[in-house]
């Protein structure tokens, strides 16, 4: 997930500056940076469901945990996540290489996804998979949540792994749905164009820090804040942080304080 993620990011980063600069670029540089942003953007949503997975069966079949998520398991899962997500995007590209002449890959373009895979069967094909993979993704989230917040209530107290992995879930679920805002965002952008025609650099980057930022940033609160030991030591960090800016505010009104708090924390 965190490696999906930081290749997302890099790849739609990478377009978008390209995008600024230089406006047009070669079909055939577009196209890589397309697909591996396809290819990106539609693995996160599957990842989350296969997380999901594993936090219910760590919940309602705790004895089966070690049983059903090995680390070969988890290995053929991520490898069929990156297949299914790749496959379609592999797809949009033979096909555009059976209908376009070679010509048109020498061409300069500005590098959005519907100036390059042109052709009408293909806008359907990705609307039909999209809405597959997000409906089995919202699908999973929902009956993985319902199991374990059933199987919480059956227990006398909610257990600590039980809460977690509901909060777990919860989140996901947040994240999935700033992620399904991908679907909604070319329409707003039109009407925002309509609305604010001299504004169409400014609307496309407020799109691609919601859309596309955003979403991502909840993983590191996912699995980085949510952390006891990583939050012990970011306290930690944060408090030695703010004492040291107070100290350094207090040396020029009161010197000898400020002189024995760096002795003393040293």
């Amino acid at each position: 997930m965190v490696l999906n993620d930081a290749l997302q990011l890099t790849v739609t980063a990478a377009l978008f500056v390209l995008s600024y600069v230089f406006y047009r670029i070669d079909v055939s540089f577009c196209c890589v940076f397309i697909l591996l942003a396809v290819f990106t953007t539609r693995n996160t949503p599957l990842s989350l469901a296969s997380m999901a997975v594993e936090r219910y069966v760590a919940v309602c079949h705790p004895l089966r945990h070690r049983q059903i998520c090995t680390v070969r398991r988890t290995y053929a899962a991520v490898g069929f996540i990156w297949l299914a997500c790749a496959a379609p995007a592999v797809a949009d590209l033979f096909v555009t290489l059976a209908t376009e002449s070679l010509s048109f890959f020498r061409q300069s373009v500005f590098c959005l996804r519907q100036n390059v895979f042109k052709d009408p069967v293909l806008a359907d094909k990705r609307l039909a998979f999209d809405i597959i993979y997000f409906s089995c993704v919202f699908l999973t989230l929902v009956f993985t949540y319902l199991r374990v917040l059933f199987a919480a209530r059956a227990l006398s107290a909610e257990t600590v792994s039980a809460q977690r992995a509901r909060n777990t879930i919860l989140l996901h679920g947040a994240q999935l749905a700033m992620c399904m805002l991908s679907y909604v965002s070319p329409s707003v952008e039109v009407v925002l164009r309509l609305i604010f025609p001299g504004q169409v650099l400014e609307i496309r980057y407020a799109n691609y820090l919601i859309v596309y930022i955003l979403p991502r940033f909840l993983s590191p609160i996912i699995y980085g804040v949510r952390d006891k030991q990583f939050r012990k030591y970011l306290k930690m960090h944060l408090k030695t942080h703010l004492l040291s800016n107070r100290c350094r505010a207090e040396s020029r009104t009161v010197a000898p304080t400020c002189a024995f708090q760096e002795d003393s924390k040293s």
